[in-house]
């Protein structure tokens, strides 16, 4: 497929794992980009479909091998973790903006990395270079970026969750537990899976319940300095991540300054929606809503005798925490409405 004037001209590599067939399928439908190749090692050669039987008659691209690869105006790297940062070199000289979908450049102190991934950064060097592509944070430095490492899909619920709270004091400065309930797309392929889909290979994890390698980001991107505790647990869905976070308020303080919190900070955010109904069946968030979306929903309940109060943050791991969340940073980096491409408002009944 050959670029169509007038809009840019996009690359993935590794692009038959999950995040990278999830920017596809939202690249596709985008009014600004045309996806003139696509990379997979094991299946060169192979129509997208065969692959990502969704996007049947939605494209005609074959996959090509990363070595093949010609000039673009945006190349999208979805690679396992540890990859990208030792082959940074090859990619830069295809294209003038670079959007990491692994952890490789979201972690600005390389003892920090070292800590949470257990080998010291490939190229240090590079890690100022690279914008945390969390827009509802960064949004004036990722206008114009080139380079974004996109944030992390259980640090994304975590982050969004606490963040106004954090930075308006509305919190104790003291232990804040968070465990995220998480589909099995966000934490890599299954055994079975790999063997489809070789981007992903080396990338198995199993969840546990200490040491979640999203805290990095977390402690790095949150006002404040308290103990912060990360568990994730695997559930039954393929997408999907709910995060319930528990934290203490000051003496004094009510549902109504939490609500203040969330009010000031996201009021105009267009992905943000904070979800508490006082009566019904959807009061909370409920991230099988969120299937496809590219929306956080945040909920809360406080227990106004002990101070304690339960945030609930939901996201569709794919999109608000991969892909869509790259494809909104972009939208920021060149200048269009962030919402392009993102419109989908997700199914009911899920």
């Amino acid at each position: 497929m050959t670029s169509i004037p007038g809009k840019l001209s996009v690359a993935i590599v590794g692009a038959s794992g999950y995040a990278g067939g999830e920017f596809l399928r939202l690249a596709l439908s985008h009014p600004q980009l045309t996806v003139t190749q696509v990379t997979s090692e094991r299946n060169a050669g192979t129509p997208v479909p065969f692959v990502h039987p969704n996007l049947r008659g939605m494209t005609q691209l074959k996959f090509r091998k990363a070595a093949d690869l010609e000039p673009v105006d945006v190349l999208i790297l979805a690679l396992p973790h540890n990859s990208a940062a030792k082959t940074i070199e090859q990619y830069e000289a295809l294209a003038g903006t670079i959007i990491d979908l692994s952890a490789d450049f979201r972690i600005k102190d390389p003892a920090l990395y070292a800590k949470y991934y257990g080998e010291a950064h490939p190229a240090p060097d590079q890690l100022s270079q690279w914008v945390y592509g969390n827009p509802e944070l960064h949004r004036e430095q990722l206008r114009g970026a080139t380079r974004i490492a996109c944030a992390g899909c259980f640090a994304t619920t975590v982050i969004l969750g606490l963040y106004p709270l954090l930075k308006l004091g509305t919190l104790l400065p003291k232990d804040i537990i968070a465990t995220g309930l998480v589909g099995s797309s966000a934490g890599g392929a299954t055994p079975s899976d790999a063997s489809h889909h070789p981007e992903r290979e080396g990338s198995l994890r199993v969840y546990k319940p200490v040491g979640h390698r999203h805290t990095a980001e977390a402690m790095q991107e949150l006002p404040g300095n308290f103990p912060l505790h990360l568990s994730a647990i695997s559930t039954p869905r393929v997408r999907g991540i709910l995060t319930t976070i528990q934290a203490w308020v000051p003496d004094g303080y009510s549902e109504r300054d939490v609500w203040g919190a969330y009010r000031e900070v996201y009021a105009d955010e267009p992905f943000i929606r904070i979800v508490k109904a006082q009566k019904g069946i959807h009061r909370y968030p409920d991230p099988k809503l969120l299937d496809g979306t590219n929306f956080c929903d945040i909920g809360f309940e406080m227990d106004t005798e002990t101070g304690r109060v339960v945030l609930m943050s939901a996201i569709d791991n794919l999109v608000k925490g991969t892909a869509g969340h790259a494809i909104q940073c972009l939208n920021i980096a060149q200048g269009w409405d962030e919402r392009t491409g993102l419109e989908f408002a997700g199914l009911h009944p899920a």
